[in-house]
């Protein structure tokens, strides 16, 4: 189930994300302050609470749009700050990585947008 899937891989995120900014806090160097917030938001919190939706309405979970949208959203969530610290670290020749991770990312909330209000009721 997608929604299962999305949650495992939001808690190991956020680990990521955390820990990520306990070794900013150590080093006080908070250079990547800007990845290690959207890793934790879109990878962490959002993915969870996409996967809680899904888990919580088990019909909008087996739709095969729902696994297009957790793959899409997993695999955004990852590239968009990895793209944020590369800009960062390795200055605009690395734009297309975070623009192209906010789109997939962008296109897999519409998905769920769409599954939502297809699967909700009022």
């Amino acid at each position: 189930m997608i929604g299962s899937l999305m949650m495992r891989v939001s808690v190991v995120v956020l680990l990521v994300g955390m820990l990520t900014g306990i070794a900013m806090g150590i080093r006080q160097d908070f250079t990547l302050h800007p990845a290690h917030a959207h890793l934790n938001l879109v990878g962490g919190v959002l993915l969870f609470l996409f996967g809680l939706y899904y888990r919580l309405v088990p019909a909008a979970g087996a739709d095969r749009l729902a696994k297009l949208q957790g793959w899409l959203h997993i695999v955004g969530s990852i590239l968009f700050p990895a793209g944020i610290a590369a800009i960062v670290l390795g200055g605009p020749a690395f734009m297309a990585l975070p623009v192209v991770g906010s789109l997939v990312v962008v296109a897999a909330t519409a998905l769920f947008a769409l599954i939502v209000f297809r699967t909700s009721r009022v």
